[in-house]
């Protein structure tokens, strides 16, 4: 039987075709889309990621690693991320920021718990590759996303990955203890390289930037003398056991690469204790911590890695907002990949811009950014501040 298509007929199938792309034009065009450059420190551009919350189903869950590595998770990772998530409009019933103290077991069970209680997405900053592997394993299993936040997975099977590019924060660590070096006319420097936490695969990639991509140069050239390294850490106490040992054995050391403010923090007392003059003894730190700039305003720091992380934890969030929401995230967020070592694959992921604070540059960037307060940072260093152009 052959079929004759009738002017209705035809009328009909032409009006469903055309509604049809048009609809679907719509929902296309409906999805949000945003870069790594739309993010400021007033949190605007998540307003427009309400529509992808709206449409979103289940909780958010961050889970952070401990207290003592760094200041920033309490200072600035939990309410940055906290602060995104309710700029997009996520109700509060639906936002889950955690941190896990220091304890594997702690941040296993909190994942557990989250994803028991609906979470549909967790951002996770694991404490070591090990429980990170956990979580993502239970997470897959039951159906839920994993964004590593900061800090890779190794053998991991996270979607994405959101940090700093780390490799990048090591090199700026490295060439800011170079013109420290030449600043403080350090005759003859005699460095100590210490290292973070062998367990944190930041803390590798950071060791290549500084170590390999920057310093080793300067070593094979006999410009500078490779003194010791030391085992790695990120708790303050054993990085000021680990340097003590180094100065005693060798008291010749007169330049010492600290990865981050924590660690560097009582080191700097040490050597105060020990009569270490203001810009005679460069010591470098990362994160941008209040202790930490006010000891690159005394001249006991050459500068601080300054991440800023409201800009880590937006892209975190948006990530987390389109996964919930079941769309792709577009290619001006996602703007790198980093490779899994262990896994051996490539991890999409938004990779941000780090920058070295010293007094120079730190009312345009740390002030200027309201990331820590002037009232704070200049207390008992008025005239450093007034020196540095900081009221």
């Amino acid at each position: 039987m052959r079929f004759r298509w009738t002017y209705a007929a035809l009328t009909a199938v032409v009006c469903a075709i055309v509604i049809g792309v048009a609809s679907a034009s719509f929902a296309a065009s409906s999805t949000p889309s945003i870069s790594v450059g739309s993010f400021t420190n007033n949190f605007s551009a998540m307003a427009k990621l309400a529509s992808l919350a709206a449409a979103g189903k289940g909780k958010v869950a961050a889970i952070l690693p401990d207290t003592v590595s760094s200041t920033r998770y309490v200072e600035f990772d939990q309410p940055d991320i906290t602060k995104a998530l309710q700029a997009a409009k996520v109700p509060g019933k639906n936002i889950i920021v955690q941190n896990a103290l220091g304890s594997d077991s702690t941040e296993l069970t909190d994942a557990e718990s989250d994803i028991t209680n609906g979470a549909t997405v967790l951002l996770m900053d694991p404490l070591d590759s090990g429980v990170g592997a956990q979580i993502e394993n239970y997470a897959k299993a039951h159906g839920v996303f994993v964004i590593d936040y900061d800090r890779l997975t190794l053998g991991g099977n996270r979607k994405y990955y959101v940090s700093f590019n780390n490799v990048r924060v090591g090199e700026v660590m490295g060439r800011g203890m170079v013109s420290c070096i030449s600043a403080w006319h350090v005759a003859k420097p005699q460095l100590v390289v210490m290292h973070g936490a062998v367990t944190d695969n930041n803390a590798t990639l950071f060791f290549q930037g500084y170590y390999n991509n920057v310093l080793k140069s300067y070593f094979s050239s006999h410009k500078y003398t490779d003194v010791v390294n030391t085992a790695g850490t990120w708790e303050p106490p054993t990085a000021l056991t680990e340097f003590e040992a180094a100065y005693t054995a060798h008291h010749n050391i007169n330049a010492a690469l600290i990865p981050n403010d924590e660690t560097a923090a009582p080191i700097i007392s040490y050597l105060k204790s020990h009569g270490v003059k203001p810009n005679t003894f460069p010591t470098t730190g990362q994160d941008a911590s209040l202790t930490g700039l006010q000891n690159v305003l005394a001249g006991y720091q050459c500068g601080t890695v300054y991440k800023p992380i409201y800009l880590e934890a937006q892209a975190a969030v948006a990530l987390a907002l389109y996964l919930r929401a079941g769309k792709t995230p577009p290619p001006g967020l996602v703007n790198g990949s980093t490779t899994d070592t262990q896994a051996k694959k490539n991890v999409a992921s938004v990779l941000l811009t780090p920058e070295w604070v010293t007094t120079a540059n730190m009312k345009s960037t740390i002030v200027k950014d309201n990331f820590v307060p002037t009232g704070p940072l200049c207390h008992g260093y008025a005239k450093q501040c007034k020196a540095a152009g900081i009221k």
